[in-house]
């Protein structure tokens, strides 16, 4: 029991406390709420299995609720890809919920706090309105309007909900304290004038409540217990008790704030406001191009959920912000989609070679493995003939010992086929290599049962025959930035350091096997790395996205 307990990260030890000191656990109750103003990003990805992990692990319900305040920034393209994505990351939500939902509510108590003179319209301007905050060392000064009556504040409010002023005329505050050490206490904007029509509610409103007030009575209003938010709201958690304290009915469940820390991730961006720059000026194609650190554009490039999740959980959840590298999310994706993956053949660089002892108007079909993981092996047919490609790296005129492939007057094994050696190579009029002659052992079949088939030779090479060969697109994807840490390189634009090779277009040639696969398939590329097929695949032309090498190739580049 004991090394259970000391397996619970900090928030569980929070919920077990609570659990001991007498909170029924029956009135568990989490919520995961995005901000409708762009895609998820991997950081959402750790909040998402934080909370939908809690619900799992004690049976308690989780809410999916957008706090949609903001008209301005908001779609409800957003709304469907969040939607997407979670579902997308095997999680079911108890409610679908929306803080729109409570606008009217929200106004009422805003009505009940005017009257109790515990907010007033402020008709400043939003400079002198922040000018008036002071500092972190120095006390605010009150607003000339913060003494206004109680008559003149509810005229005043109504006014402003009825739309008789323009955007940015009046704004209602809380009145707290101006003096307060925490300066989101110096009585903070609760609600603004903003003419927009919303996403749901369209132009029913044109005064929106402020995400600090809306924040935690929604909570309340859905008998959230416990709010999990990221460290930049610690300084709020003072804020959001004190909005709750105004409503609170003792009979109810009061939400219990608490912070984690944000994992950042090495070589790229999770500021929706970056991303958003990064679409929107064309830097990449969309916010799910297999570039982004986007949910969408993961699942595009190829990564799975079990991959995210189980990157998700081994970070873990901390009081410390911290740099994550990205090679640990992407030898997650290695681990699960050498599971899951089954294995074809397909050539990138083609080199071609002509078996020249093979007979022409001959072809065969040789058996290989589709995974190696299967608990119960299967296999696939792949056509052999006397014309292939090879890897242009695989082969050289001379070579010292350490080169196991294929060069002139040595021998290989061609993958699930034969041994062949190499004879001659023919080259174009400026000397490079544009085919090699090779001899085949015709008793070295793999598989076959004879002893040649058993010799041992250093070297095995994928490869695919020319005849039988599909065409496609292949897209390699790099590291989106140069650096670590773009974001927060002193006196630069992050867009300054964009990794001019992110993507490379390239033809290949794969195996007939995948003539039938789907779009969002996984294969590996044996000896190469892991890919799926694009959604912009049609029937006259498939495309694959590089998901991740076989190894992390980016960690020896770095040094």
């Amino acid at each position: 029991m004991a090394e259970e307990t000391k397996s619970l990260n900090f928030i569980e030890h929070i919920i077990e406390d609570d659990l001991k000191t007498g909170f029924p656990k029956e009135n568990l109750r989490f919520r995961f709420p995005p901000e409708p103003n762009g895609y998820l990003h991997i950081g959402h990805a750790s909040s998402i299995c934080l909370n939908f992990g809690l619900g799992e692990k004690y049976n308690a319900p989780v809410n999916l609720r957008f706090d949609d305040t903001n008209p301005a920034k908001e779609e409800q393209e957003y709304v469907d890809a969040i939607k997407r994505d979670v579902a997308w990351l095997g999680y079911e939500w108890d409610e679908e919920r929306y803080a729109s939902d409570y606008f009217q509510q929200l106004y009422d108590w805003a009505v009940e706090l005017i009257k109790q003179r515990k907010a007033y319209v402020d008709s400043q301007p939003s400079e002198a309105i922040a000018e008036q905050k002071g500092t972190p060392t120095k006390p605010g000064t009150d607003s000339p309007y913060r003494n206004r009556s109680v008559e003149e504040n509810l005229e005043l409010f109504q006014q402003m909900k009825d739309g008789k002023f323009d955007s940015g005329a009046h704004v209602l505050r809380a009145k707290i304290d101006m003096a307060s050490s925490n300066m989101l206490m110096r009585d903070p904007i609760m609600y603004r004038i903003l003419h927009k029509a919303h996403h749901r509610t369209n132009t029913d409103w044109c005064i929106y409540p402020m995400y600090d007030w809306t924040h935690g009575e929604s909570d309340y209003i859905e008998q959230v217990s416990h709010s999990f938010c990221t460290l930049e709201f610690a300084m709020h958690r003072e804020l959001y008790n004190w909005f709750l304290e105004q409503v609170i009915d003792s009979k109810k469940v009061q939400p219990k704030q608490r912070e984690f820390a944000r994992r950042n991730l090495s070589h790229t961006v999770v500021s929706k406001r970056k991303l958003l720059r990064l679409v929107e000026e064309g830097v990449v194609n969309g916010w799910d191009d297999p570039r982004m650190p986007t949910i969408s554009g993961l699942r595009r490039r190829g990564y799975t959920p079990d991959s995210i999740k189980n990157f998700a959980h081994t970070i873990g959840i901390a009081k410390r912000d911290n740099l994550i590298d990205v090679s640990l999310l992407e030898f997650h994706v290695r681990e699960d989609l050498n599971k899951k993956a089954p294995r074809i053949m397909g050539v990138l660089n083609p080199l071609k070679v002509v078996i020249t002892n093979y007979p022409e108007d001959t072809e065969e079909y040789v058996e290989a493995e589709n995974n190696p993981e299967e608990e119960v092996p299967t296999f696939r047919e792949v056509p052999f003939s006397r014309e292939l490609y090879i890897e242009q790296e695989d082969f050289r005129e001379e070579a010292n010992r350490k080169f196991f492939r294929l060069k002139l007057g040595g021998e290989v094994r061609l993958k699930n086929a034969y041994i062949i050696k190499a004879e001659k190579a023919i080259k174009d009029d400026e000397g490079n290599v544009i085919e090699v002659h090779c001899t085949y052992d015709p008793l070295s079949k793999s598989g076959s049962g004879t002893p040649e088939s058993q010799r041992k030779v250093k070297g095995t090479l994928h490869w695919v025959s020319i005849k039988h060969a599909k065409e496609v697109e292949v897209r390699e994807y790099d590291r989106l930035f140069t650096v670590p840490e773009p974001d927060r390189q002193e006196g630069k634009d992050f867009l300054e350091f964009l990794n001019p090779d992110s993507l490379n277009v390239i033809k290949g040639y794969v195996e007939p096997s995948v003539a039938d696969a789907k779009i969002g398939d996984h294969f590996q590329f044996q000896r190469i790395g892991y890919f799926n097929i694009d959604k912009d695949s049609t029937p006259e032309k498939m495309v694959f996205n590089k998901t991740v090498g076989l190894r992390d190739s980016w960690a020896k580049i770095d040094k």
